[in-house]
């Protein structure tokens, strides 16, 4: 039987951030900090280069055992060799991965815009190379994976066949209220806007939420993936689900409102803990 932790995994797409832990001196006791209140991360900063054994193996000891890490896949792999011909890369990141032990959660492809319906033959190799032993998913860009065709079927038929994961990537409230100001103008610049297919091809279906700076602007869409996650939870599946803002600022606030929006709905499903953000000292 699952634990009230276990229902669901939730996080953010980092564990430090300047506004969050202002009274910490050393960003490196940032993770233990965030591990008290979340069960998951997203995992980015392999996207851009794999941490030494020694970073992981601390990563490993400063997380409780029911926490998660969901590693991307290196943009080596994903935006320059684009799947093909990349054996000795996915070998090495998985290698990494493994240092983690039981704390590995989902590992994921985030493809680029350019990543289209004509490159799944080299998607379905890789997927048929990789060990059971791990969790994966897949985010995509390309329009015409969205485009409920003969195209976005085959896709999605290839996920159910392997139980790989489709990332959800939900950028809806974003692209509706178009603030102004400079974080808003560049939140929308960077995120896609793709529609929102939501599909559990996997056993832990991966959700990614973004919101304007305002969060209460998305408290509906909010609504909506809590009542899929209770949905998702009773069919027996574990869901992950991350939570950002443009600038990240008040994303832990948001985390911590959809998991008392959850627990509120769902009693198997416990609240987290509160947030706050101590201020430093000043002597």
């Amino acid at each position: 039987m699952k634990t009230l932790s276990q229902k669901y995994f939730i996080g953010l797409a980092q564990w430090h951030h300047p506004e969050w832990y202002p009274d910490l001196a050393d960003k490196r006791a940032a993770l233990p900090r965030y591990a008290e209140h979340f069960s998951s991360v997203e995992g980015n900063n392999t996207f851009y280069g794999l941490p030494a054994p020694s970073t992981l193996q601390q990563w490993h000891e400063e997380t409780p055992s029911t926490f998660r890490f969901c590693l991307k896949f290196p943009k080596r792999i994903t935006h320059e060799l684009k799947l093909r011909h990349c054996d000795e890369e996915v070998q090495n990141f998985l290698v990494h991965a493994a240092q983690l032990k039981e704390k590995v959660g989902i590992l994921w492809l985030q493809m680029s815009h350019q990543f289209a319906p004509s490159d799944l033959p080299s998607l379905a190799k890789l997927l048929s190379q990789l060990p059971q032993e791990f969790s994966y998913g897949i985010e995509v860009r390309h329009l015409n994976f969205f485009n409920k065709s003969d195209e976005e079927r085959a896709f999605n038929r290839l996920l159910l066949e392997r139980g790989i994961n489709r990332v959800a990537f939900d950028t809806r409230t974003l692209f509706a209220h178009p603030m102004p100001d400079a974080v808003t103008q560049e939140a929308l610049r960077a995120k896609p806007r793709v529609p929102l297919h939501v599909i559990a091809t996997g056993q832990h279906p991966m959700v990614r939420f973004i919101t304007p700076l305002d969060y209460q602007l998305a408290s509906s869409a909010l609504d909506q993936w809590v009542n899929k996650a209770k949905a998702w939870i009773e069919e027996g599946k574990t869901p992950y689900f991350f939570f950002h803002t443009p600038n990240n600022e008040r994303a832990p606030q948001l985390a911590i409102e959809f998991a008392q929006r959850l627990a509120e709905l769902e009693p198997t499903c416990a609240p987290l803990k509160a947030w706050t953000t101590p201020q430093p000292e000043l002597f």
